[in-house]
């Protein structure tokens, strides 16, 4: 597993992070549980530091990405500039908007 390629944080009812496996990994948590995963599954960490291996196709049915701009550092420059970030139009205003 490369090492070196940045987290990403992804969601579902609760926030993780998560790096795809690059080669298979197999280790052992913190509760004697082994986990092994193939190149393609994901490595995902709970909030708590508690981290698994899930299939790819699982995780990608699953989990969300969050755009960095959220995830970004406090004072980090955003990717693209608030200007650029449209508000979702809720169900009356797009009605109103194509009639």
């Amino acid at each position: 597993m490369n090492l070196e390629s940045p987290w990403n944080v992804y969601r579902t009812r609760f926030l993780v992070r998560a790096r795809q496996l690059t080669e298979p990994l197999i280790f052992t948590d913190s509760f004697g549980r082994e986990h092994s995963g193939r190149a393609g599954d994901y490595l995902v960490e709970t909030c708590e530091g508690i981290r698994r291996i899930t299939t790819r196709a699982l995780f990608e049915d699953i989990y969300v990405p969050i755009s960095e701009t959220v995830c970004s550092p406090v004072g980090a420059e955003p990717k693209r500039p608030a200007s650029e970030i449209r508000p979702q139009l809720t169900m009356q205003e797009r009605t109103r908007a194509t009639a």
